[in-house]
Parts: structure tokens; C-alpha cells; sequence
């Protein structure tokens, strides 16, 4: 699938939890999808981005490790059906998004819990899905980058002339 497509079910799946382990297991969620999505530009996306999508592989290993997920939902792990990255701006976009709404939801669920040790699992994700959501930032702006610099190189290319 897609992983855009994916990006679209989490962010749905997300904004129907209310349970807080549902938050958790979405964020871990989350946290899957950016190591996916960052392990797959990493092999087979614009050169210019693999380092950077390395990071964010790391970042989303790192995510998932901190967040304790006593039962994935029946569905199980949504980033296993990741097949494509069709469009790396669409989907790092999508992605960004939704670790800014996981951070969001770990914020209120850290805030209204008594549990001290969910409290402080919830910080450390709150960290993880900050540090990816840089990485997303980074990957973006190279995209950017090469994207402007491009049609001067194109316009250099075609007033050059035959060889």
C-alpha cells in the first residue's frame, strides 16, 4: 500500500481514540510508519534525501521502543503493508502531520494520567515523534531545494546548445 494511503488510515485512526491505550498503540503506530516510510526512501528514494531518511528510520525504531504497547490492535502492524512511496513530498508532508497530532494526543494523555510510569513513557514518545518530525522538516526542505534548483539546471541545460 501506498504510503500515503497508510499516512491516511493513521491519522483516521488516531482521531477516533479515545481510549488511552488506543493513543498509545496509534502512536506507536505512528512511530512504525515514519521507520518504514524513512527505511524505504532510505533504499530507494532521491539520493539527496537517503542519509536524512536513514535518520528517520532510526528516529521511528527509537519511537516505537519507548512507547509500551500491552496489545497492538487486531489489525496489527499498519506499517507492514507499506509498499511505495509514490510521492516522498506528499508523504513526508502526511507524515509530519501526524507526529505533530501523536505529540498532541501524548501531551493530553500525559497530562490527565496519575500512572507515573505512563507519564514519562508518554514524554519520551512525546521526544521521539518530536526528533522524527525534525528529520521529516530536513527531508522537506531538501526536496525544496532540489526542486528550485532544478529548473535553473534544466534552463542552463536546453540555452547550451548542441554539443
Amino acid at each position: 500500500m501506498d504510503a500515503v494511503r497508510l499516512l491516511k488510515v493513521s491519522q483516521h485512526a488516531l482521531a477516533q481514540s479515545r481510549a488511552v491505550l488506543d493513543i498509545v498503540a496509534e502512536a506507536w503506530q505512528a512511530q512504525a510508519l515514519a521507520q518504514a516510510i524513512g527505511g524505504h526512501l532510505a533504499a530507494t528514494g532521491p539520493p539527496e534525501l537517503r542519509g536524512e531518511a536513514r535518520g528517520l528510520s532510526e528516529a521511528g525504531s527509537r519511537g516505537c521502543a519507548v512507547l509500551d504497547h500491552p496489545g497492538l490492535r487486531r489489525d496489527g502492524v499498519r506499517a507492514a503493508q507499506l509498499s511505495e512511496v509514490t510521492d516522498a513530498a506528499s508523504a513526508l508532508t502526511s507524515l509530519g502531520a501526524l507526529l505533530g497530532d501523536v505529540a498532541m494526543a501524548l501531551v493530553s494523555v500525559a497530562c490527565a494520567t496519575d500512572e507515573e510510569g505512563l507519564y514519562w513513557q508518554c514524554i519520551e514518545a512525546i521526544d521521539a515523534a518530536d526528533e522524527s518530525s525534525d528529520r521529516v522538516r530536513g527531508m522537506l526542505r531538501r526536496l525544496t531545494l532540489r526542486d528550485r534548483d532544478r529548473p535553473a539546471e534544466v534552463l542552463r541545460d536546453s540555452t547550451a546548445g548542441p554539443p
